[in-house]
């Protein structure tokens, strides 16, 4: 390898630099059993953006109207409360919050099926942290996804 493949290599990042070696990562979800795409298929980060951003922007709706009296700063903090209530409260019954059910995503178990409520609400407590939400694996899914055992998939 000269040079200019190692500065490449890194420019590029590791897994550029796996892919140029032969190793093959298959698609996303493919290790948990999923379809690559249709139905069933790890949902993309712009939909999961977009869920929510829809339901940040319901939550801040509902704590400026009831709660928060025009002050800016009880604004935000009653919106994240009301955010997790609904993520727990929607996720846990019917496995999607009003934006996941608008973008055609749905919260399920790694095996299939419902997310138990302990994991719905540890997911859920991870999400209001943010951080673990913006770190992700090779199949797409946030830190909170993974240690719920947690997929977001397309219905």
């Amino acid at each position: 390898m000269d040079k200019r493949q190692a500065i490449g290599s890194w420019l590029s990042g590791p897994r550029a630099a796996a892919e140029d070696a032969g190793v093959d990562f298959g698609y996303r979800g493919e290790q948990l059993g999923l379809p690559e795409e249709g139905p069933g298929a790890i949902a993309r980060p712009g939909r999961r953006i977009g869920a929510i951003a829809v339901d940040w922007g319901l939550c801040m709706v509902i704590a400026y109207g009831l709660f928060a009296g025009g002050d800016q700063q009880a604004m935000g903090n009653w919106a994240l409360g009301i955010f997790f209530v609904m993520s727990v409260l929607t996720v846990g019954t019917v496995g999607c919050t009003p934006g996941k059910a608008l973008f055609r995503l749905r919260v399920i178990a790694e095996g299939g099926g419902r997310l138990a409520p302990g994991w719905v609400l540890a997911r859920s407590v991870l999400l209001c942290l943010v951080i673990p939400a913006l770190i992700w694996d090779r199949d797409g899914r946030g830190l909170h996804d993974r240690l719920a055992r947690a997929v977001q998939v397309r219905i």
